[in-house]
């Protein structure tokens, strides 16, 4: 196929996945009255950072998904911990993996000085995502937009709404539906994991000391348990210590993270949990073989990911500062 009638067809597909799946509060150009320049604001400041640090592109990707998997897209993870409650970025599950709030700030300063009170936080962490997979390489796509902010953020709220990276496919799979999302949607949004990296501590319970009968979990590939060994050496308590989830192509939003987990190259027990039923093993195939259905798919479910649990209307705020409530 010429690159031509490629492009004419991922454009295509990508245009039906949205139509299924568009929230009827929110919308597309929801700020090309009230602040027409709000999307280049954030798309110049998401640019700014990627230009100096490719790898914010991840972290602002995940700030997205940890957002709207904890009290929906309502920016709840911006939030700052006050004296008598911890917020959700100061949790286990997000203190050492989150990435990119200064771009948030930069941002949300900008807008305030020509729309003030206008742009929601929650839109802004929505924007920057799409943003940072377009710069990384992948499909763009139009963000719905009208969410507002959250005033409530809770550390603990984290715990049974975040998946760890020890979940099998029956935990990933019941998390997933309980936002509304299938599990080929669960299948396609893992492979977020194609850019980025992680901290040893979410990963070496696999390379030490595994189970009774094997030191090193037997789904994982000898050579690649070897090289991790050598980044994260047993004992090692460095909260800095990363590797990249793609070894490969760790700054680039390709389909290589489906063609590791074929491999037996997955970075976490979730990851590899893909290739535990027929069904979704053929999802990760297909996938693989395919990454521009992959990339159509991805925008598809980022789309419908950035709608879970969104405040409307009269509800919530637009926050003046993303890192705290209005007064």
């Amino acid at each position: 196929m010429s690159p031509k009638k490629l492009k004419f067809a991922t454009l295509v597909m990508f245009i039906y996945l949205v139509s299924q799946n568009v929230n009827s509060e929110l919308e597309a150009g929801f700020y090309s009255d009230s602040c027409r320049s709000a999307e280049f604001i954030v798309k110049d400041e998401v640019t700014k950072g990627f230009i100096q640090n490719p790898g914010i592109a991840a972290g602002l990707v995940r700030m997205h998904f940890h957002d709207c998997f904890v009290r929906g897209c309502d920016a709840s993870v911006l939030l700052d911990s006050t004296a008598s409650s911890t917020a959700e970025k100061d949790s286990p599950a997000n203190k050492p993996s989150l990435r990119g709030f200064e771009v948030i700030d930069n941002a949300k300063a900008r807008l305030e000085a020509v729309c003030k009170g206008t742009v929601s936080c929650a839109d802004i962490v929505a924007f920057a995502a799409r943003d940072s997979i377009e710069l990384s390489g992948g499909f763009g796509y139009d963000v719905p937009a009208g969410r507002r902010d959250g005033k409530i953020s809770l550390a603990s709220e984290t715990r049974t709404n975040l998946p760890p990276p020890t979940s099998n496919l029956d935990q990933l799979t019941k998390l997933f539906a309980s936002k509304g999302l299938t599990q080929e949607e669960m299948v396609t949004l893992s492979g977020a994991h194609t850019i980025g990296r992680s901290s040893c501590s979410s990963f070496i319970n696999r390379l030490y000391n595994f189970s009774s009968t094997s030191s090193v979990d037997p789904s994982l590939d000898a050579a690649y348990a070897s090289q991790l060994k050598l980044q994260c050496p047993q004992g090692n308590t460095n909260p800095n210590a990363v590797v990249p989830m793609d070894p490969f192509s760790p700054e680039r939003e390709d389909s290589g993270y489906y063609l590791n987990v074929l491999a037996n190259r997955g970075l976490f027990s979730s990851d590899q949990a893909l290739l535990s039923s027929t069904v979704t093993a053929e999802q990760v195939n297909q996938n693989a073989a395919n990454p521009f259905l992959w990339m159509n798919k991805f925008a598809g479910a980022m789309v419908k990911m950035g709608q879970i649990g969104v405040l409307t209307g009269n509800s919530g705020e637009i926050r003046t500062n993303c890192r705290k409530v209005n007064n």
